[in-house]
């Protein structure tokens, strides 16, 4: 499918993806923009390979989507800076229509920029001279030449800055086999990973090879300062194969906390709670088996933390980061080892307030893992 196909119409996957896109945005902006209006008067919300605005069907696009939100909100409208590139003309073109045709558009302080640019160097060295304001980048390649380390690390590199990119797992993984793609693929991983990766890639079978993969971006765009990562994978249609993942980059746990519980929402299917971080359009093709309960979740505690005293925020962000659960898991977990008695919880059950008739696990609640 071509570039251009791919805008026909607004696929459920399409969807998902810019809903995950436009709530983190909207989650981001709200933390920011305090801030911005003391020191910096400006966040940024930037977009390297935009589309056109809208799909043919007529349904709007991430740009659109977050440019509606900036405008019914006079906080926003005063300090958000846009900028939304695409290599294609037609697309720019059209976008540019689309945005001078939305309603009071004329209101935001700064008016959205469009360009017309290749995704290269040219790009991450007009990235990196910048001002130093908060961020959010946007990155969604049809493939993956685009992508690049480099163009990450330049996209998270300031305070406040968070990176979104859409890595095409069903392409990338044929191309790390594929002699001709070399370059490319040492662009994104790093030469001396990607040499590693397609020598421990051989003879895999495919859930192998997939997570060998996912972990190898993960540890290389955390030597580019991305502290934090979350992964939400997207599956083939009428089958359980992966086709792409949306991954999130961030220094921030805050920030990780807050994408994790966004995309958890748009899991297919959860298992006692438990979110799958997987969307597919037939989701009973999801194995239970990829998914850890809260019976797992609360045998790794009593094992991980055995003899220490923590509150249920520190439980959660020293053990959550790679793992499924997001933090109503652990409280729920929490709250199952205190009644079953397994757990000291101070304060107790008992002297804890209700919501909804239910006893709540605040984040503050200290916790006592007994000795193995």
């Amino acid at each position: 499918m071509s570039n251009d196909k791919f805008f026909d119409k607004s696929r459920e996957q399409s969807l998902v993806k810019s809903e995950i896109v436009y709530k983190y945005f909207w989650s981001w902006a709200k933390i920011m923009m305090p801030r911005a209006k003391k020191r910096f008067n400006q966040i940024a919300y930037i977009d390297l390979l935009s589309g056109p605005g809208r799909y043919n069907d007529g349904v709007a696009s991430t740009p659109l989507l977050i440019l509606e939100k900036a405008i019914a909100d006079p906080d926003m409208r005063a300090v958000l800076v846009t900028v939304f590139n695409d290599i294609n003309p037609e697309h720019t073109h059209s976008l540019q229509e689309e945005i001078n045709s939305l309603q009071n558009i004329h209101q935001l302080k700064h008016q959205p920029i469009v360009l017309n640019e290749e995704v290269c160097e040219n790009i991450i060295q007009c990235i990196d001279r910048l001002p130093s304001i908060p961020k959010l980048f946007f990155i969604d390649p049809w493939g993956y030449k685009a992508l690049s380390l480099k163009l990450i690390s330049s996209a998270i590199s300031g305070w406040g800055c968070d990176c979104i990119f859409f890595f095409n797992y069903n392409r990338i993984n044929a191309a790390l086999s594929n002699s001709l793609t070399t370059k490319r693929m040492n662009k994104i991983f790093g030469q001396d990973r990607a040499d590693r990766l397609r020598k421990e890639l051989i003879g895999l079978n495919p859930k192998e090879r997939e997570s060998i993969i996912v972990k190898n971006i993960g540890d290389a765009l955390k030597e580019e300062r991305g502290s934090f990562i979350q992964n939400f994978c997207f599956q083939k249609n009428q089958s359980n194969q992966t086709s792409h993942y949306l991954i999130f980059v961030s220094k921030n746990k805050t920030a990780c906390k807050i994408m994790k519980d966004i995309m958890a929402k748009k899991s297919s299917i959860l298992l006692q709670n438990v979110p799958s971080f997987k969307h597919s359009s037939d989701p009973v093709q999801l194995s239970l088996f990829d998914l850890n309960g809260i019976d797992k979740l609360k045998n790794m505690l009593l094992d991980d933390f055995a003899g220490k005293t923590m509150t249920a925020l520190e439980v959660y962000e020293q053990h959550h980061l790679e793992k499924q659960y997001i933090f109503s898991n652990y409280q729920q977990a929490l709250k199952e080892l205190e009644t079953e008695h397994r757990i000291i919880v101070d304060p107790p059950a008992s002297q804890r307030p209700k919501y909804k008739g239910k006893v709540t696990f605040a984040e503050s609640t200290k916790v006592t893992f007994p000795l193995e």
